[in-house]
């Protein structure tokens, strides 16, 4: 019987874990999301990625974006936005557009590519995946967060 509990309560710990990492709000609309950096006082996170063909994108995300650690600093610091440039999954011709937009704008040559912008739009960081999983990734957003403006 003890392993049976055992084993419900690692499945359950598993399973909250899994929710908290589902729970990250990734946005496709920029403009949307830097009032909501601006008014929370908060830095945006512009995922460059190719989430259906990309390996290093798909590491980044199972290796960073899907950890608790990252969840957490997520809620408290940032605005993620997603840019994405699938090669199977549907997107409206309008995200297309305004991805293929922001591509241009921040010349973006290789996934995954990390943008960081500060409440006002203004680039402050780029980053792109790295090992050492969350806490090296949180450690380079820090240092970009503390950059003056």
């Amino acid at each position: 019987m003890n392993m049976k509990k055992i084993a419900i309560g690692i499945l359950a710990g598993w399973a909250l874990a899994q929710a908290g990492a589902a729970e990250l709000d990734w946005q496709t609309d920029l403009p949307k999301a830097q009032a909501k950096a601006k008014a929370e006082n908060k830095l945006i996170l512009l995922d460059f990625t190719g989430s259906d063909w990309c390996i290093w994108c798909k590491r980044l995300n199972d290796q960073v974006f899907s950890k608790p650690e990252f969840a957490d600093y997520a809620k408290k610091n940032l605005v993620l936005v997603e840019v994405d440039f699938p090669r199977q999954k549907e997107q409206s011709e309008a995200l297309k557009k305004a991805n293929q937009a922001l591509q241009e704008k921040y010349k973006i040559d290789g996934f995954p590519t990390i943008i960081v912008l500060d409440g006002t739009g203004q680039k402050v960081g780029q980053l792109g995946f790295m090992p050492g999983g969350p806490k090296a990734f949180l450690a380079e957003l820090d240092k970009l967060k503390k950059k003056p403006a």
